[in-house]
């Protein structure tokens, strides 16, 4: 018996060794590559100062409107990710896609992600970079909690709001990251700062940005390099841990009936049935009955639906905004 013993404990300790030389060669090789892909990465927009730190803001196009594209948790290089959609609207409209702290070009803030300091972030970013209000916000998942609360703070800087499958702050009230999910989420945080994510590649960027047009080949490896330095980061992290902290304090606001909403709801056909597809669009529908002026459309695709449907996404919010916005502004 404690021969067997003897062997399982040099097996244990072999195995262990091999695995802590392999984590060490996968953290060395991350940080090779960093320094390797840095090279790629130059600034593409306009570094706003907060806090001695940066906020980028990539601006494009002309026109009466700034729309301001905020991107969902994850989404670590929205410069890139987003063009197929904010270059619809840059044609005939002025853009500025802002990367939160955390996200693409910007610096990683290390706070605590409090609403109230992202929003600030965001205003202060815009307005340094030649962005003055009002805006109408283009804000995707997560950011829709931070357009929302943005609608109820500061009403008059809020034109409109095309709210791109977004989570209502409520919805992250009602479903609370459990202990579990905060487990998950800190395990991958630090498999992440150990380099791990260099070996699911389909994990750390979206595949099918690299499949579509909109991007050249030089901007695919941008943004691949982007997302393997900035995929779920400290500041992602606290961002979906702090996801009901901020949705309470929006939800503890009056909802911001004047602001037009425009809910663009992505149905998946796998997914069209489920409880969970449902209750979104019923709380879709619930919100926007309170609202002076709102529409919820249903659009056929997956979550990311900016990257199957831009044309369909730019017609509906042009004519949402020219119908519920201009035509009220040339009325008074």
């Amino acid at each position: 018996m404690k021969k067997i013993f003897k062997v399982l404990k040099m097996i244990f300790i072999i195995f262990m060794g091999v695995t802590l030389v392999g984590l060490a060669g996968v953290f060395i090789y991350h940080h090779y590559q960093l320094r390797k892909e840095s090279a790629l990465i130059d600034s593409n927009g306009r570094l706003g100062d907060i806090s001695d730190k940066k906020i980028n803001v990539y601006n494009e196009g002309k026109g009466e409107y700034t729309y301001v594209f905020m991107p969902g948790s994850g989404v670590a290089a929205p410069v890139y990710e987003m063009k197929g959609l904010y270059s619809k609207f840059s044609r005939e409209n002025r853009i500025a896609v802002i990367e939160r702290a955390g996200y693409g070009y910007s610096n990683v803030f290390d706070d605590d992600r409090d609403i109230d300091k992202i929003l600030e972030q965001t205003r202060k970013a815009l307005i340094q970079s030649g962005n003055k209000p009002p805006y109408v916000l283009v804000p995707h998942s997560l950011s829709g909690i931070e357009a929302i609360y943005w609608a109820q703070k500061y009403p008059s800087e809020v034109k409109g709001i095309i709210a791109v499958d977004i989570g209502l702050p409520q919805q992250y009230v009602t479903h609370k990251i459990n202990l579990i999910d905060s487990l998950k989420i800190r395990g991958i945080n630090t498999l992440t700062k150990m380099g791990l994510h260099r070996l699911i590649p389909s994990a750390v960027y979206n595949p099918q940005v690299i499949q579509q047009s909109f991007l050249t080949k030089k901007e695919k490896e941008i943004y691949k390099a982007l997302s393997y330095k900035q995929f779920f980061n400290d500041d992602m992290e606290q961002e979906l841990l702090q996801s009901y902290n901020n949705g309470k304090k929006s939800v503890n606001l009056p909802i911001p009936k004047k602001t037009p909403i425009l809910f663009l709801d992505a149905i998946a056909d796998q997914y069209k049935n489920s409880k969970y597809t449902k209750q979104k669009n019923k709380d879709y529908k619930d919100f926007a009955e309170q609202l002076e002026t709102a529409e919820v459309i249903e659009l056929k695709g997956t979550h990311s639906i900016y990257l199957y449907l831009p044309d369909e996404i730019y017609r509906l919010s042009i004519e949402f905004i020219d119908k519920n916005v201009k035509k009220s502004e040339r009325s008074t």
